[in-house]
């Protein structure tokens, strides 16, 4: 069930309000608790019916599945982003100055050679350049650090 809820301790919570009403009580509350749930069931499908025409017959076709926010895992959003296969920009005939070769990190499918593809990618895209496909990543150091992004932040 739901709330960690299962059938017997739903069945000992209804012992315990049985013997806290007491047997002349007991058939008044188990005829409003019965309105309530009536009322609760025509209210539900009441708001699915309003739904249904202020959205239309699109709604019976909507995949329910996809739209679950609990299958969106962050890691996996930021590594189908890094290792997106789209074309390539065109390579210039001469390699930009701002963009420099660097020797290739050891791991080349590490995601520190990936972030620092994306961050020279970035720069060379700010200054209005292209990043040429031939060319390993611009690797930082510490007295040389990436650009700041002040709209990523």
């Amino acid at each position: 069930m739901f709330f960690g809820i299962t059938i017997e301790k739903l069945l000992v919570i209804g012992v315990i309000a049985a013997l806290l009403v007491g047997p002349e009580r007991l058939p008044r509350y188990a005829e409003s608790f019965a309105r309530m749930v009536k009322k609760a069931g025509e209210y539900l499908r009441g708001a699915k019916d309003r739904m249904r025409e202020e959205v239309g017959p699109e709604i019976d076709e909507l995949d329910w599945r996809k739209l679950d926010p609990r299958q969106y895992d962050p890691r996996r959003i930021i590594r189908d982003a890094l290792l997106d296969d789209s074309p390539a920009a065109p390579t210039p005939a001469a390699a930009p100055a701002a963009v420099e070769a660097a020797p290739a990190p050891a791991a080349a499918g590490s995601a520190a050679a990936l972030l620092a593809t994306a961050t020279a990618m970035n720069a060379a895209s700010a200054s209005g350049e292209t990043v040429p496909a031939t060319k390993g990543p611009k690797v930082f150091s510490s007295e040389e650090l990436p650009p700041y992004d002040s709209e990523a932040t």
